[in-house]
């Protein structure tokens, strides 16, 4: 009977065997890989937290594993079998996320650990790669897109073609990781706050003084409060639109269309009342009762005037 159950434990363990799936785990620790079971022996490389690895055997208490160090790299040899989380591991999906978290916050700090953005945010995937019937694989994958965007974003906004007035004349930040939310789990705050996103490529770099660029991007942010009245993003478009209508108050009269400029103080005030009356406790609220009495009171919010 040992014999069997010991064969058992092998054949899971063995993905070379095409009649069964191979077993995926990611480490939550810097894990040294070595040549052979032995710490003494060569060592490889040193896997960072949240790489993928896919067992190919066991030694003891040593795994013999195919890691993926980078993207483009992929290294086989032999790490401790600590720290690795499988889906069989208990609790397996918020050992992951806790450790993501831990990452996420490392990396808010002044002297945070060097790359623990990087971390959480391949932490933060494999909670849905592994876990994905997990409560909290959907905040996983979209943490861990969100992560990805605003390191992308950093780079794109300090770009020269970042001022430039026109969305289509800058590089826009990849999609792809918030489209794979959207699709895998539909109709969840976590797909709409993904759609939320997709508007950073939509916006100008630079207004210029100029009326285009903000009356579109109200259009913009109204239509997603119209499209997702479900999202927990809607009273920061709706704010974020009722900026720009107050914006415009002031860029319509170097214009010389004051017609247009009593519109555009009409939308502000009624757009900042509907962040009012659908979020009263939220901090979109307080703004918009900040913004809702500068436009009362005749105070620009945009332009030398600000």
């Amino acid at each position: 009977m040992k014999h069997l159950l010991a064969l058992s434990f092998v054949l899971v363990l063995c993905p070379a065997l095409p009649a069964l799936d191979a077993v995926h785990a990611a480490t939550i620790r810097v894990a040294p890989i070595y040549l052979s079971p032995d710490a003494s022996s060569q060592k490889l490389v040193d896997l960072d937290r949240g790489r993928e690895v896919i067992f190919l055997g066991a030694s003891g208490n040593w795994a013999h594993v195919e890691a993926n160090v980078t993207e483009e790299r992929i290294v086989t040899g032999w790490m401790e079998n600590k720290g690795l989380i499988q889906p069989s591991t208990p609790n397996g999906d918020q050992i992951l996320f806790g450790e993501a978290v831990d990452s996420e916050d490392e990396a808010s700090r002044p002297h945070g650990r060097r790359y623990a953005a990087q971390d959480a945010l391949r932490l933060y995937a494999e909670v849905a790669e592994l876990f994905p019937n997990s409560p909290i694989a959907a905040e996983g994958m979209y943490r861990s897109a969100d992560i990805r965007w605003q390191i992308e974003k950093a780079d794109v906004m300090s770009l020269p073609s970042a001022h430039e007035q026109e969305s289509y004349l800058r590089k826009g930040m990849n999609e792809d990781y918030f489209k794979k939310v959207i699709k895998k789990f539909p109709g969840t705050k976590w797909a709409y706050l993904a759609a939320f996103h997709f508007i950073d490529n939509k916006l100008c770099g630079d207004w210029q003084g100029q009326s285009k660029c903000p009356a579109k991007e109200a259009e913009i942010y109204e239509n997603y409060a119209k499209d997702f009245p479900q999202s927990p993003a809607v009273a920061e478009a709706l704010y974020q639109a009722a900026y720009r209508w107050s914006a415009l108050i002031e860029i319509y009269k170097t214009e010389e269309n004051l017609k247009k400029s009593d519109e555009a103080k009409s939308r502000s005030i009624s757009t900042t009342q509907r962040v009012i009356s659908q979020a009263p406790q939220s901090d979109w609220a307080d703004r918009a009762q900040r913004l809702l009495y500068m436009v009362q009171q005749g105070i620009p919010t945009y332009g030398n005037g600000q």
